[in-house]
């Protein structure tokens, strides 16, 4: 009799911990494909857009310039920010395409700095391709999600072409 309250509040302890473990990982979470924030592919396109440009808004009707393909040497990726303001990695893949990913961890939600032909999390060691967004090593079991972007005169701008 003596230790059921002492049983109790370590149940209560427990569960406390518990609950705050599952909302910190339903915070952290990626979302399945297709959540909202970014788009849905990993839009990498070469060339101009046609159509491009509406009068001094930019190349792409509605999309933000967000590198210079030029700046960005073949098999890497800079971290950048979208129009948002949410960071973004920007990868030129081959010479003349372009793919971006966003630049939040998918283990825990640490922003991936580049380093060369990978990105690397800060928080827990995660290593991503810059090129592609695949994971290279964990903890980490999931790609950067996908941020639709194309080339516009030589221009990395956001969305689809």
């Amino acid at each position: 009799m003596d230790s059921s309250p002492h049983l109790t509040r370590r149940h209560l302890v427990l569960g406390a911990g518990a609950g705050a473990g599952a909302v910190a990982l339903a915070a952290c979470s990626g979302g399945s494909t297709g959540s909202s924030g970014y788009g849905a592919g990993a839009g990498a396109s070469s060339g101009s857009a046609s159509g491009a440009g509406s009068a001094g808004s930019g190349p792409a009707a509605g999309g933000a310039v967000l590198a210079a393909l030029a700046d960005i040497p073949v098999g890497t990726g800079v971290v950048t920010k979208d129009a948002a303001g949410a960071p973004i990695v920007v990868a030129r893949p081959t010479a003349g395409t372009a793919a971006a990913f966003s630049a939040i961890c998918t283990h825990l939600g640490c922003t991936v700095t580049a380093a060369g032909k990978q990105l690397d999390c800060p928080c827990h060691g995660s290593q991503y391709n810059a090129a592609t967004g695949a994971v290279l090593r964990g903890p980490a079991s999931k790609p950067l999600r996908a941020v639709a972007v194309h080339v516009v005169d030589g221009k990395v701008v956001s969305g689809a072409a």
